[in-house]
């Protein structure tokens, strides 16, 4: 049943939902002091950020706007860099939601803070970029079975900007990018990052328009 519009309410949507899922969000100042922790990382626009119980985007909602206030300060003065490096931003967000209803409110309010970011009159084609996107981005699925909702391995898509206006995609398996990973620190074993992470598919260099398609 719904729980009022208190600070209580605001963190639960309903007590069947916390009793059946666990389902709690952590409150803004909370979210805010632990991301001050990881500061630096917050600042940087290529470093990528996977929230595995993401909600409706408690966590990556700020960790966007953080991200956005470095593209901000560096490409402000050139609107073409400030749109692309924007959508970059973006493109290293990540979520694993095992609700489907916080799925699509998580991808709709990343989705809100992006084009109040870039601005409402860049045309269609941003806001499209951006929802595919956030529809690999953002997965509706288990974080502890590693599997999406449908029962299938969950698969994210790296994203790299290339520069003029071009981004790369190479596909990864998060349950072998977690345990080779989680490998190489137990054995105390150094690789190359090719070594470690064979990507599943790698697709060829793309603009925001065929990000579209």
């Amino acid at each position: 049943m719904p729980t009022g519009d208190t600070e209580a309410g605001r963190l639960i949507k309903s007590r069947q939902r916390v009793s059946d899922h666990g389902e709690v969000f952590t409150p803004d100042w909370l979210v805010q002091d632990m991301l001050d922790l990881v500061h630096s990382e917050t600042e940087r626009i290529d470093s990528r950020f996977l929230e595995p119980a993401c909600g409706s985007g408690n966590f990556l909602i700020p960790v966007l706007e953080r991200k956005f206030a470095a593209v901000q300060a560096r490409y402000a003065q050139s609107d073409f860099e400030k749109r692309h490096y924007a959508l970059f931003a973006l493109m290293c967000v990540y979520g694993i939601e095992l609700l489907a209803d916080n799925v699509a409110e998580c991808r709709e309010n990343l989705l809100v803070a992006f084009v109040k970011f870039v601005g409402p009159r860049v045309g269609d084609e941003w806001p499209e970029a951006a929802r595919s996107v956030l529809a690999v981005n953002i997965v509706n699925g288990d974080a502890l079975k590693l599997t999406t909702a449908d029962g299938d391995p969950i698969t994210f898509p790296e994203w790299g900007y290339l520069g003029r206006g071009r981004y790369q995609r190479r596909d990864f398996r998060y349950d072998s990018l977690k345990q080779r990973s989680l490998a190489s620190r137990r054995n105390g074993t150094h690789f190359e990052e090719h070594e470690i992470f064979t990507p599943l598919r790698t697709y060829p260099a793309t603009t925001v328009r065929e990000l579209t398609a």
